[in-house]
């Protein structure tokens, strides 16, 4: 597979150019079909890809990771915000936080302007329901990445943020080329969302996995990433792995984030130390959970 194929703001706000991006789209589908690469990691969020107000957030163990506070939020604009996050970026490009385009970040709010959560979900029908042909063809899943964190944030819509958002999106378009990322922490960001419950109910449609922790400080005002292991965050590592077995999941399954650790110098969340420890834990879930169910 391939994380990720961007989809314009053309197809997100539907403006009239969005069949000349839809065209190229295809396009680009039908390359990596001829390649022989049959999944696509997606997003349909607005403006911003995923959200966190800090970078390197400094833990008891020393170790720095992202986070999120609520109260920053409330306290900054766009703009601010971007201005704070590109100070910890170590000179690394994030992706959906390129400076090319957030430097355009009024723009960007201006096209979104008249965009609710109704309109944004009838373009994101209407993209996949000119892919799904193609997709059909050379047998590709598309697999939507959720919204990160699951709420608004500076007043942005949100659609692919709870289990009602996704058997929506899934009943519109009931295609099983048209299916999800699982990324518990994205999902996870809302306490309110069962993700063992969600993982059952998106059976046959996880194409992906993003498979992380998070730790909550203050409820769902103030979380960062933490390690893999269960013990050192919020989420049952083990559950969400046996869920993912029970339900049949063939697809590859990343660790997502890691802490930078050991005085890795990386982009933010993306260092080899911690992300390969993770790799290495959640294998092993796996492999234990695999030999628990083969002895029964």
């Amino acid at each position: 597979g391939i994380e990720s194929v961007n989809v314009s703001d053309a197809i997100k706000t539907g403006a009239p150019e969005r069949d000349k991006d839809i065209a190229a789209y295809i396009e680009t589908l039908e390359n990596l079909g001829k390649a022989d690469i049959h999944m696509v990691c997606y997003n349909f969020m607005p403006v911003f890809d995923w959200t966190r107000t800090e970078l390197d957030r400094m833990r008891a163990d020393g170790s720095t990771v992202l986070a999120y506070s609520q109260d920053k939020i409330d306290s900054m604009d766009p703009e601010s915000m971007f201005s704070s996050i590109k100070d910890d970026m170590n000179g690394s490009i994030m992706p959906g936080w390129e400076p090319e385009r957030m430097e355009k970040v009024k723009e960007l709010f201006e096209l979104y302007k008249d965009i609710d959560d109704d309109k944004l979900l009838d373009n994101l029908k209407y993209f996949l329901e000119a892919i799904m042909p193609v997709c059909d063809k050379y047998d590709i899943n598309m697999a939507i990445h959720p919204d990160d964190p699951s709420w608004s944030v500076f007043g942005l819509p949100r659609i692919i943020s709870t289990q009602a958002n996704l058997k929506r999106m899934m009943e519109m378009v009931p295609n099983k080329h048209n299916g999800v990322t699982f990324c518990t922490g994205s999902y996870g960001t809302n306490l309110g969302n069962d993700l063992i419950d969600t993982i059952h109910m998106l059976k046959g449609r996880i194409h992906f996995a993003h498979v992380r922790n998070l730790r909550f400080n203050d409820g769902m005002r103030d979380f960062e990433e933490s390690a893999h292991l269960s013990a050192d965050g919020t989420f049952d590592m083990h559950a969400i792995m046996r869920a993912l077995y029970d339900i049949g999941f063939e697809g590859p399954i990343r660790p997502d984030h890691g802490r930078m650790i050991w005085g890795e110098k990386a982009m933010p969340g993306y260092g080899l130390y911690d992300r390969a420890l993770g790799a290495a834990y959640l294998c092993g879930l796996w492999e234990s959970i695999e030999k628990e169910a083969k002895a029964k």
